[in-house]
C-alpha cells in the first residue's frame, strides 16, 4: 500500500510539473500572439486611437469659452503653443500655477485661465464612453502624439518636482482599503500575470517601466475608447476596491511623476493600442 501511495504521489508530482510547464508555455504563446496583434494595429490607418488625435487637433485650435480663444497659446512647459516634445517632459513644475502638473491638469488650467471655459462639462466627460467623446482624452491623444518618438525626460530639478516623486513613490507602496492592496501588489516584482496579461514590474527603473509609460495614452480595444494615464490609475484604484481618486488630483500626478522617473530614457510611441 505504501509503495502504491508513493508511486501515485510521484505520478501526481510529474503531472503537476508538466502542467506548470504547459501553462508557462501557453502564457508565452499567448503573449506572442497578442504582440503580433498590437503590431498589426499600430499603424495609424489601423489604430482607432488616431481618430482621437484628429479630434484633439481640432479642439486645440477651436475658439471657445467666455474669451472666445483657442488653446494655441497654452504653455505646456516648453513655450506657448509649442507641442513637439512637451509631453515627454510632463508632469513638471509650472511657476504660474506654483505646482507640479500632468498634461490634463495643465490643460484644465489653460482652459480656465486662457479661454474662460466652464470646466463642469469637461470634468463630467473626463472619460469617454459609447456615444460620448471626451475633450480631455482627445486633447491628450493629439498632444502626446506630438512627442511620439521622443525619449521620456522626467523633470526632477525643482524642489516640488522632487517632492512629487517622493510622494508618488510612497503612494505606489501604500497598502490599504478592503483588499489591503497597493500599486506594488501587482507591479512590485517580475513574473506576475492577470488573466492573459503580463504585469510589468514598475518598482525598479528600466525596460518594464519604459515600455509601460511609453505607451500611454492608448486605445483600449476592450473598452472601445482612447484612454489616458489618469484613467489607468483611476481604474487601478477601482479594481483595488479603493475610494475613487479625484480627477486631476495631485496624488495621481505624484504617482505619474514617480513612474516617469522609473521610465527615464524610454521612447514614447503613442497612442498605442492595448487589449
Amino acid at each position: 500500500m505504501r509503495r502504491k501511495i508513493a508511486v501515485f504521489a510521484a505520478l501526481m508530482a510529474c503531472a503537476v510539473g508538466w502542467g506548470g510547464v504547459a501553462s508557462a508555455q501557453q502564457a508565452v504563446d499567448t503573449e506572442k500572439e497578442l504582440e503580433k496583434y498590437r503590431q498589426m494595429m499600430s499603424d495609424p490607418m489601423s489604430n482607432p486611437g488616431f481618430l482621437a488625435v484628429d479630434r484633439g487637433e481640432q479642439l486645440w485650435s477651436l475658439k471657445r469659452g467666455t474669451k472666445n480663444v483657442s488653446l494655441e497659446t497654452c504653455d505646456l512647459g516648453i513655450g506657448p503653443g509649442k507641442l513637439e516634445g512637451a509631453f515627454a517632459k510632463l508632469p513638471r513644475y509650472f511657476a504660474d500655477a506654483d505646482k507640479v502638473m500632468d498634461l490634463e491638469q495643465r490643460l484644465a488650467f489653460c482652459m480656465d485661465k486662457i479661454q474662460g471655459l466652464d470646466l463642469a462639462d469637461i470634468k463630467k466627460r473626463r472619460f469617454g464612453k459609447p456615444g460620448q467623446t471626451s475633450d480631455m482624452e482627445d486633447l491628450v491623444a493629439f498632444i502626446a502624439n506630438k512627442s511620439s518618438g521622443f525619449k521620456i525626460e522626467p523633470q526632477l530639478t525643482h524642489a516640488k518636482e522632487k517632492e512629487a516623486a517622493a510622494v508618488g513613490e510612497a503612494l505606489f507602496y501604500r497598502r490599504g482599503d478592503v483588499l489591503d492592496f497597493s500599486c506594488s501588489t501587482c507591479h512590485g516584482e517580475e513574473g506576475k500575470r492577470i488573466r492573459l496579461q503580463g504585469l510589468p514590474d514598475l518598482s525598479k527603473p528600466g525596460k518594464d517601466a519604459q515600455a509601460t509609460m511609453g505607451s500611454w495614452p492608448t486605445y483600449r480595444v476592450s473598452q472601445g475608447q482612447l484612454r489616458t494615464f489618469q484613467h489607468r490609475l483611476w481604474d487601478c484604484y477601482r479594481q483595488q476596491r479603493a475610494p475613487e481618486p479625484g480627477y486631476l488630483s495631485d496624488g495621481l500626478t505624484a504617482i505619474t511623476v514617480f513612474l516617469m522617473k522609473q521610465a527615464a530614457g524610454g521612447e514614447l510611441q503613442v497612442p498605442s493600442i492595448k487589449r
